[in-house]
């Protein structure tokens, strides 16, 4: 290596030795690839496998429908709730688990808008969201008489008015990394009579949310991101403890029901944020979800929040020493207070660079056309795996032709 190299990868091994969560590491299943792609996927913590062969063989194989009581099934969505909610800084009983990131959008944008004052028939909604975001609000419009309008969250001020009924943002976005300002776009809309909803997908068990200390009303996210629940591993939905008595879903299910066994004709909605329940819940993936939780044992959310941002600090800083000037270009906003717990990298080859990548051990992803992103979960990638990726990185642009611009 060079001496740069050298230097660089000294820092690296003296930060991994002094990183109060680098023993957290071997608590998941890793192996010489760098992963950075946490943000997409979380790694498997090792001892799930062990957990989910009780469920299967005991818990399903031996007590079969007992279970449900025995083995504490029918309560899992809210006793998983309330072991995430402090993870978003929310107080016991207002987040349930269960159903999918686009579902819970759904509920919580048509409850927000049955929640909403008469008279104001505007969803305001990220225009850079993730998509499927975007085309849930779109149809809760619709079937609730209400009226779509994309803003820019840097606009939503600007945009807020007396018709405002619900705003939907994303606390980072899934594109640029960007962290947008939840405290402050949270208080503008209170100010202007409206609620807000808040896709927590790309913040959660990253960097320190508050929905409680900032008065969020309604707040929805995955947990096969930084919680590392499994692919599919069920949502869950944030619903404050002021808005409980009058959250009103959209999907009544019998499962959200005060006494659901009844089995009757009527719908009566439970107590508490089981309102936010719909069908059966998923048990395979909510117990291997719930069994991923224990990582954070001991863990606090401000201590992986500031591995985060020296971590993305650190792999921007090897960036800069090892790629050619014009290569790539940050996207994710320099600013401690404007970044997520991811890096993307402005690359015109960003494809065909990260096929390479991959092909070399570094797993990241890219958002087309030229997008390339690293996401950095602190409970198991350290500041060695933000060196070597960036310095495979100089080595496979080494080798893809600089993109020449059309015209010259």
């Amino acid at each position: 290596m060079s001496e740069t190299a050298d230097s660089l990868a000294e820092r690296a091994a003296a930060l991994d030795a002094a990183d109060e969560l680098a023993p957290r590491r071997k608590l998941f299943v890793l192996d010489d690839t760098v992963y950075l792609d946490g943000n997409s996927l979380g790694a498997l913590p090792a001892h799930v496998p062990a957990r989910m062969q009780e469920v299967l063989t005991r818990e399903w194989g031996r007590l079969r429908i007992r279970s449900w009581d025995e083995s504490g099934w029918w309560t899992a969505p809210e006793r998983i709730g309330d072991r995430i909610a402090p993870l978003v800084g929310a107080a016991a009983g207002q987040i349930v688990v269960g159903d999918s990131t686009s579902v819970n959008v759904f509920k919580a944008v048509v409850a927000a808008s049955r929640l909403a004052a008469d008279g104001r028939e505007e969803i305001l909604v990220d225009a850079t969201t993730f998509p499927t975001d975007g085309y849930i609000a779109e149809s809760a419009a619709r079937m609730t008489g209400h009226r779509i309008v994309p803003v820019a969250p840097a606009e939503v001020g600007a945009a807020l008015g007396p018709r405002t009924a619900v705003v939907l943002l994303n606390h980072v976005d899934y594109r640029t990394g960007r962290l947008h300002d939840l405290p402050g776009l949270t208080a503008a809309v209170h100010a202007a009579g409206g609620l807000v909803v808040w896709d927590l997908c790309h913040s959660a068990g990253a960097l320190p949310v508050g929905l409680d200390e900032h008065g969020v009303d309604l707040a929805i996210g995955c947990t096969y991101k930084y919680l590392n629940g499994g692919p599919g591993s069920p949502a869950y939905l944030y619903v404050a403890e002021r808005h409980q008595a009058a959250f009103d879903s959209p999907l009544p299910g019998w499962t959200s029901h005060a006494d659901p066994f009844a089995m009757t004709p009527g719908y009566a909605a439970a107590d508490g944020a089981v309102r936010g329940r719909v069908g059966t819940p998923d048990i395979l993936s909510m117990l291997a979800l719930e069994a991923s939780l224990d990582v954070w044992d001991g863990v606090s959310v401000e201590s992986v929040r500031a591995k985060s941002l020296a971590l993305t600090d650190f792999f921007l800083e090897c960036v800069a020493a090892y790629v050619p000037d014009g290569r790539v270009a940050p996207v994710t906003p320099a600013a401690h207070a404007e970044r997520g717990s991811q890096v993307s990298l402005r690359c015109a080859d960003a494809e065909p660079v990260m096929r390479a990548l991959i092909g070399r051990g570094v797993v990241g992803d890219l958002r087309r056309p030229d997008v390339l992103r690293f996401g950095f979960t602190p409970l198991y990638v350290g500041f060695a795996d933000a060196e070597r990726a960036a310095r495979v990185l100089a080595e496979v642009l080494a080798e893809v032709p600089a993109e020449v611009p059309s015209g010259k």
